[in-house]
């Protein structure tokens, strides 16, 4: 009887310490999507999402680290357990979902086109057939992109990292490209080779692609860092720090979650 209860009692604590709260916590993140996130001339990740990652594991007590890699592979990464959450302005959509989870929605950006100020190009599948949008790939603005645009024969080229797209922008290979705004203001609009672009039209929209701002990625069924991190989030939400970095990085921009 006693060698019943004493192993009751073990499995009693295994399960308690298995529902313990991590210490630490690896961030999967894409660094070449200023001004979210990118490396800076001392080789150092800095940007919105890296100071909004790092406020949050103070606010969760917890240690964290990142671990790099292509946004089209953050989400395979993640369930491969290279990394414990998606930290890379990724957009809760429901085609998402399908594969991972989410914490609560932290922040929203709208995404516009951004091309040449006087190429009299309209955001809409009329005024872009025939045009050629850059995207990057496995990002929400390229399944809206082929969605919207591509079957009224616009042809949208993907790339792994959006700095490609600015690239062929600057040299002609494509009109014009879709990214978050702020990611078109801060990485290229506000920069010396920006010099004669803008954004082009109004901000496109469609809910069920674009979805309903963004979070960070989990791993189906990890309930124990999605309640760590949605209590820290709550924190710096309440406490300014979410309105603070936007102020910061995005000024104009309103990214509150509606």
């Amino acid at each position: 009887m006693k060698k019943v209860y004493a192993l009751s009692l073990l499995v009693g604590m295994c399960a308690s310490f298995s529902a313990f709260a991590a210490t630490e916590l690896r961030y999967g993140v894409e660094a070449e999507y200023p001004p979210f996130e990118s490396r800076n001339s001392a080789g150092e990740l800095e940007g919105f999402d890296i100071d909004l990652g790092n406020a949050i594991c103070k606010a969760a007590s917890l240690k964290c680290s990142w671990v790099e890699t292509s946004f089209d592979a953050l989400i395979p990464g993640l369930m491969a357990k290279k990394f414990d959450a998606i930290n890379s302005a990724m957009n809760i959509t429901e085609q998402r979902r399908k594969s991972i989870d989410f914490t609560q929605p932290i922040y929203r950006i709208p995404s516009q086109l951004v091309g040449k100020a006087d190429s009299g190009m309209e955001a809409t599948p009329e005024g872009l057939k025939g045009k050629t949008i850059g995207v990057l790939q496995g990002s929400i603005q390229e399944t809206y992109a082929k969605e919207h645009w591509e079957k009224s024969g616009v042809t949208v080229v993907s790339y792994k990292d959006q700095n490609m797209a600015w690239g062929d922008l600057l040299n002609g290979r494509i009109d014009a490209s879709l990214v978050m705004s702020a990611a078109g203001q801060a990485g290229f609009l506000s920069k010396p080779q920006g010099k004669g672009f803008g954004f082009i039209g109004k901000p496109v929209s469609d809910d069920t692609i674009l979805g309903s701002g963004i979070g960070y990625g989990l791993r189906k069924g990890d309930e124990a860092t999605k309640k760590q991190l949605d209590d820290a989030i709550a924190k710096v939400k309440a406490d300014g720090t979410v309105t603070t970095l936007a102020k910061k990085y995005f000024p104009g921009i309103d990214v509150s979650v509606k």
